[in-house]
């Protein structure tokens, strides 16, 4: 359903994030405080953070009297959280591939992760295997109109790709069809003062790997005016629109 993902391109790219991740990761405590309002933590002794980036919700799990592991495909990201004290253990893996035995957590939270996998079908099936029976898979991610400003700018100045493509809400939906799904969405616009400021807050969470690869040149003075021309925004700033996909399966 996606292209071949360069997973250590994308390790290296959130990797070279790991120490700004904190103060540029609005979009997905917002994210990640919606998806948790989806779970009855009471329910669940162990919950395994896939994808966890610095830790921040791995923390949050903590708070709530559970058992963390956390799991991420940049060691650094890894390293981060661990700093922070974020987990009660800590493994560098891959969601399409989960170094974990089947039925080990009684609780799978993945935050805007999994539209990093080659599949989301596999990578649901893998976040199940792992998933005790009567236990609960918790995942957002990002549907096809996210980032609708970077695509529009950018088509005014080349013809590159300057966005990855996520799949579309019918795909999301065809990928959890085997599964006892309740799915639902939220549309999140954040504002940014100007464009450089926009692109910084992409950088500044990993989000720049680009799975076709980048065929355009490097950001010059007369790109920036451009963008800045072209760039969609209202009275608060420039804008970055994200449809969120939100998940709760019941095994």
């Amino acid at each position: 359903m996606t292209p071949k993902v360069n997973k250590q391109a994308v390790a290296n790219a959130f990797g070279r994030a790991a120490q700004s991740y904190q103060q540029h990761a609005e979009l997905q405590r917002r994210c990640g405080e919606q998806l948790m309002t989806l779970a009855d933590v009471t329910r669940y002794r162990s919950v395994l953070d896939a994808g966890c980036g610095t830790g921040w919700f791995s923390q949050r799990w903590q708070q709530q009297g559970l058992q963390v592991t956390a799991l991420d495909l940049s060691a650094a990201m890894l390293a981060e959280a661990e700093s922070r004290h974020s987990a009660d253990r800590y493994l560098q893996g891959d969601i399409d591939a989960l170094p974990l035995p089947d039925g080990a957590v009684d609780l799978c939270w993945s935050n805007l992760a999994v539209h990093w996998c080659d599949d989301l079908s596999h990578a649901l099936n893998q976040l199940c295997r792992v998933t005790r029976r009567g236990g609960t898979v918790l995942f957002s991610t990002l549907a096809a109109d996210s980032l609708s400003e970077v695509r529009d700018a950018w088509r005014q100045i080349d013809d590159a790709g300057h966005v990855n493509r996520f799949l579309s809400m019918e795909q999301i939906t065809a990928a959890c069809a085997h599964h006892h799904v309740q799915l639902s969405e939220q549309h999140l616009t954040l504002a940014f003062p100007d464009v450089l400021a926009a692109m910084h807050s992409l950088k500044g969470i990993g989000a720049t790997h680009l799975h076709e690869g980048r065929r355009h040149g490097l950001m010059t003075r007369q790109r920036l005016q451009q963008l800045e021309s072209a760039w969609r925004r209202d009275e608060r700033g420039c804008l970055l629109s994200y449809h969120l996909v939100f998940g709760v399966i019941s095994l």
